[in-house]
């Protein structure tokens, strides 16, 4: 087991030496518009799997997964002497999907958008059940005092523990 900032560290160059790899190297017309987004490598070193982005429809993308494939084994060459390990890496691309998924999440914010725009338009035109004020406020006009403390109901602090005393 390897420790894991040097597992991290690995993936990263990973991710840096494929991508320079493919921008420099690999001269294939099938590959597209091609973006490398990261990669992981397992603990042991052994097996890395590289994410990637293709600009264009779904032919462009089939291009590029083949170009891929056929260029895996220069790449696995090239990642492997750059690392200097005692075994290479074997290395598996896979289409990353992140395009989609932005895609999905913004129509789930426009849907609770407008199912908040719907409640503020409910909520504008909503009226209460009962009365406006449910709660009852007794009148006292006995108070001592003659203060007006008509809207204050039975008081538990000091000065009327106070008043009750008197």
């Amino acid at each position: 087991m390897s420790d894991p900032a040097k597992v991290r560290r690995h993936a990263e160059r990973v991710r840096e030496l494929v991508a320079s790899v493919v921008r420099t190297q690999i001269k294939d017309p099938r590959l597209g518009m091609i973006t490398i987004t990261d990669a992981r490598i397992t603990a042991d070193l052994r097996d890395a799997t590289v994410y990637y982005t293709v600009l264009g429809d779904a032919a462009a993308q089939a291009g590029t997964a083949a170009a891929l494939e056929s260029a895996k084994g220069m790449l696995r060459s090239t990642v492997g002497k750059a690392l200097g390990l005692r075994h290479s890496p074997t290395l598996t691309f896979v289409l990353d999907n992140v395009q989609d998924q932005v895609k999905h999440i913004d129509e789930l914010l426009a849907a609770a958008r407008n199912a908040d725009a719907e409640v503020q338009r409910l909520a504008a035109r909503a009226q209460y059940a009962g009365e406006a004020q449910p709660y009852r406020v007794e009148d006292t006009d006995d108070d001592s005092d003659g203060e007006g403390d008509e809207d204050r109901v039975g008081g538990t602090g000091p000065a009327d523990a106070a008043e009750h005393r008197r």
